[in-house]
């Protein structure tokens, strides 16, 4: 049997996605100097299932209720008591959480087969459809039909199309990942009232209208088309285009700088999406062309964020806005899944790096390792502080994005294309395809985890020094199959590779091309071990706009300076080896562990940025040459 390997950046091909139930997190990595090593991704999934846990279905439900007009103050309601923050009575966007619940609850249950967590869902479905039938049979929401007449009037309102569209899309997911015929039945007869109501506009009322926030109402309105093929489900699509941003954009102009950002990427999405169902170009040129304005042309924060006060900053101008309010988790997070939607239309590895980035160093960072909870920025001053919100009180909208962040580890981590499968993300997990229904290929399960001789090495070697420990993330890929089987395992190598790349495949050396993106095995399985070295090394990243500032990046993993103030440092950026050295590393992917400045006037402790709870720290640091 002979392993193949393309040459140079890798084949660009179009990639699908798995389905929830097909990739499974592995609970943990095995043993690291003697402790016991949690999977970190499968750990923020556990405290996200907690939470959902935690919160009752009465209190979820109670602004629907009240809406339905069914709740009597001071009568028992059976809500378990209200939530607070914008689940309040007396927010606008209240209810909102609901929906990324469902979604959350949906695919968690389609990924592990949660039985409880599926008796909640489907509970909360039915009494959604109750409540529907309570409210005249279409609309199911916990806010009045009034809000979205007030805006098309002309009068303020608070993002009524936000908070609707999170309860079609957690029914939609419910559709999806747990089969529910009640959830679509709902969505189909909510429809409805949007479909009379739209109809009732002119282009340009609804351009008006459109112009207020409108979250993700075209991805849900394309995916209920692409369910139910529906003309009166077209229509809606094309009645929530946005050509006053999407002309703008088709155009080659820059409609975003200072703009609210989250308002406009779920309407990227919705084109995307659009494209997907009904074929047309127009839909794939506007997701293109928003990310080319968005990233491209735009650039990043080393943690690969590019956002501050909720609006996106100019393009590379990003010294002027490290504040206390950079990189909302929401826009991480939709902007994660514009990535995956364009890395699965293409192939093209850059977004991968790009998702990477933004896993680890906003995803991961923005979620409070220990207690669940969501921080809605991540604060780039010098010596800010994360801020975390509370469980049952603080429900901001960052809330929402943070449980369903945290369900989609696997879906970034294997991907199928024709002929063979992609490692996306180098999350441990499993692979499990079931057998091909012509019979042509057999089950295969393939597992991708840190090398656990990696750990044992470290463990052995009874040195807890860590300058000798390796500077690299070496994985091992386990290919089972029940029966022979011939396909291309490609494994994905990210941008970050500081030297050449070393592939094994049951023991015996298989060279990568300098400069490849990844490297691809061909042969029969079987029974098969795939190990591949990845060398890591410390990387200072420039502040675009102000060069002389720079942050430190491991790989992928932004490091964060425990300080209460700017710290100056001296040193070389160019060989950042001479500012930082490792301390301490805990585990083989340096996902936990410590570095420390070196030659400085004052001590200096880092640590990963995502693993900051409440200390007091700095990204970027002003570096002086040594002399």
């Amino acid at each position: 049997m002979t392993a193949e390997n393309d040459e140079g950046a890798g084949a660009v091909r179009p990639l699908r996605g798995f389905p929830a139930d097909r990739v499974s997190l592995l609970p943990d990595l095995g043993r690291v100097d003697y402790t016991e090593l949690p999977n970190p991704f499968g750990r923020r999934q556990d405290l996200v299932r907690a939470y959902l846990m935690s919160l009752g279905s009465g209190q979820l439900l109670r602004s629907y209720v009240h809406e339905a007009g069914i709740f009597a103050p001071g009568a028992p309601t059976g809500t378990g008591g209200g939530l607070g923050g914008w689940e309040a009575l007396g927010s606008q966007l209240r209810g909102h959480f609901l929906g990324h619940w469902l979604s959350a609850a949906a695919r968690i249950v389609a990924t592990t087969g949660d039985a409880e967590l599926r008796a909640r869902a489907e509970g909360i479905v039915d009494r959604l459809a109750w409540l529907q039938r309570e409210n005249g049979g279409e609309w199911v929401f916990s806010i009045p039909e009034k809000y979205l007449h007030r805006i098309a009037a002309g009068k303020p309102a608070w993002a009524p199309h936000y908070t609707v569209h999170k309860t079609l899309m957690g029914l939609l997911d419910a559709y999806r990942h747990l089969g529910s015929a009640t959830a679509l039945d709902i969505v189909v007869g909510a429809a409805r009232w949007f479909h009379r109501w739209t109809g009732g506009f002119t282009r340009r009322r609804l351009d008006d209208l459109l112009d207020h926030e409108t979250g993700g109402m075209l991805e849900v309105w394309a995916e209920l088309y692409g369910i139910t093929g529906e003309a009166a489900h077209l229509e809606l699509v094309h009645r929530y285009d946005r050509p006053r941003l999407f002309d703008r954009l088709l155009a080659g102009e820059d409609p975003l700088t200072n703009r609210h950002a989250n308002t406009t990427v779920p309407e990227a999405l919705g084109a995307a999406r659009a494209y997907e169902v009904t074929g047309e170009e127009r839909w794939r040129r506007v997701a293109e062309a928003y990310w080319r304005c968005a990233v491209t042309a735009r650039g990043t924060f080393a943690t690969g964020g590019q956002t501050s006060e909720e609006v996106w900053t100019p393009p590379h101008g990003f010294a002027a806005r490290l504040g206390l309010k950079t990189q909302e988790h929401c826009t991480v997070y939709n902007m994660m899944r514009l990535a995956d939607v364009l890395l699965r239309w293409t192939g093209d590895p850059r977004y991968a790096d790009y998702l990477e980035l933004n896993l680890y160093n906003g995803v991961l960072a923005q979620q409070h390792p220990r207690t669940g909870m969501a921080a809605y920025y991540l604060p780039l001053r010098p010596g800010a502080q994360k801020k975390w919100g509370t469980a049952k009180d603080s429900f901001w909208c960052c809330y929402g994005t943070m449980v369903q962040a945290h369900t989609l580890h696997n879906a970034y981590a294997w991907y199928a294309y024709d002929g063979g499968v992609a490692l996306g993300q180098y999350v441990p997990s499993t692979l499990r395809m079931p057998p091909a229904g012509d019979g042509s290929r057999p089950g295969v399960e393939i597992t991708q985890r840190p090398d656990p001789e990696v750990g044992t090495h470290i463990a052995a070697s009874g040195d807890r020094g860590a300058r000798s420990r390796p500077r690299r993330w070496v994985v091992e890929v386990t290919v089972r199959a029940e029966r022979p089987a011939g396909f291309e395992l490609a494994l994905r190598v990210p941008e970050w590779v500081a030297g050449p790349v070393a592939l094994t495949v049951n023991g015996e050396s298989h060279p990568v091309p300098g400069g490849a993106r990844e490297a691809t095995v061909r042969r029969v399985w079987d029974d098969d071990t795939v190990r591949l070295e990845l060398p890591r090394a410390l990387r200072a990243v420039p502040l675009p706009d102000r060069p002389e500032s720079v942050a430190f990046r491991d790989g992928p993993v932004v490091l964060a300076g425990l300080c209460d103030e700017e710290r100056r440092l001296c040193g070389n950026p160019a060989r950042p080896e001479t500012i930082l050295v490792p301390d301490e590393e805990r585990d083989p992917f340096a996902w936990r562990g410590s570095w420390r400045a070196r030659g400085q006037d004052r001590g200096l402790r880092f640590v990963p940025l995502h693993e900051v709870e409440d200390e007091s720290y700095a990204v970027y640091f002003p570096v002086t040459p040594e002399r």
